[in-house]
């Protein structure tokens, strides 16, 4: 299998993804995938569909008993590359479930019905592997994902912060009155929550399931992420009183009483920590937030 392998291989490179023999007309790619167990990459030929606009693989393995093996590699790590002939592109694979997958594998059956009889061989539910690109194709424009959206987010507060930042260090440093600290705008609460309901509300017509939130559904559909997403869900009561504990800490602040230099210490470990969730936060959830949906847009 490993030579046939090898071979299909070498003459999809060499005619732009044509191969023929058993294969002639149909639509390939080559998927490559980081082994879970060896760490090397490892390529494999695959049927390439697009249901409903969304490339998809079957980890069909012909019907076998037990998924094949690039199945499980994503599973560990879903960062893939695609070759699809005319192109080569980096992609993120996610594992739909529930019936998010029986409509994926139903559209499949309908375009190759194959795949029905390879289901029909096996007791495992064959699973379907939705393809999203990390870029746009060439010439087309890059869409705003959720994961974009949850950025914005990051860098409005991160604005906020730098701000309130610089006005205590000039008072600290004397380089300014020891007056009242501005608070952020009335408006900018507002803003902050309408963002937050809305990411949320764009994310939940994603759901696999009503009782699944954001992180969960995400580990479902990106195994790997499973446990840097249970630290970050641990995480976010870290982050709500960090950000209780900064409101607090400047609206206890009295000009000429309070000592400018303990306020400064205290908010920049504070501010510190916040700013190093978002980073991981952004480092392990943005590109797969990004697969599973457009940014809503609010104006």
């Amino acid at each position: 299998m490993a030579g046939f392998q090898r071979g299909v291989i070498a003459e999809f490179r060499e005619n732009r993804g044509l191969v023929g023999g058993m294969f002639a007309g149909s639509a390939l790619v080559l998927l490559t995938t980081v082994g879970a167990r060896t760490g090397l990459r490892r390529t494999v030929p695959l049927a390439y569909l697009e249901i409903g606009g969304q490339p998809l693989v079957v980890a069909s393995a012909m019907g076998g008993p037990a998924h094949p093996a690039w199945y499980h590699n994503i599973r560990r790590d879903p960062v893939v590359t695609v070759e699809t002939g005319t192109e080569t592109y980096q992609a993120i694979a996610a594992i739909p479930a529930g019936r998010e997958r029986d409509e994926l594998f139903a559209g499949v059956v309908e375009a190759e019905p194959g795949f029905a009889d390879y289901q029909a061989r096996t007791t495992r539910a064959i699973p379907v592997v939705t393809l999203h690109r990390d870029d746009p194709r060439p010439g087309a424009e890059r869409l705003r994902g959720l994961g974009d959206f949850l950025v914005e987010g990051h860098d409005w507060l991160r604005r906020e912060l730098a701000e309130l930042r610089g006005q205590v260090g000039r008072i600290a440093d004397g380089h300014a009155a020891p007056g009242a600290l501005e608070r952020i705008p009335p408006g900018a609460a507002h803003r902050l929550r309408t963002h937050c309901l809305e990411f949320c509300s764009a994310l939940e017509q994603h759901h696999i399931g009503e009782d699944m939130g954001a992180f969960p559904m995400l580990a479902q559909r990106f195994p790997a992420l499973a446990p840097d997403l249970r630290r970050l869900g641990a995480e976010h009561a870290v982050v709500a009183d960090l950000r209780e504990r900064i409101g607090v800490l400047v609206e206890s602040y009295v000009p000429g009483e309070s000592d400018p230099v303990v306020l400064r210490g205290e908010l920049e470990r504070l501010a510190d920590r916040l700013e190093a969730h978002f980073d991981y936060e952004e480092r392990t959830v943005v590109t797969a937030l990004n697969a599973v949906g457009p940014a809503p847009d609010i104006g």
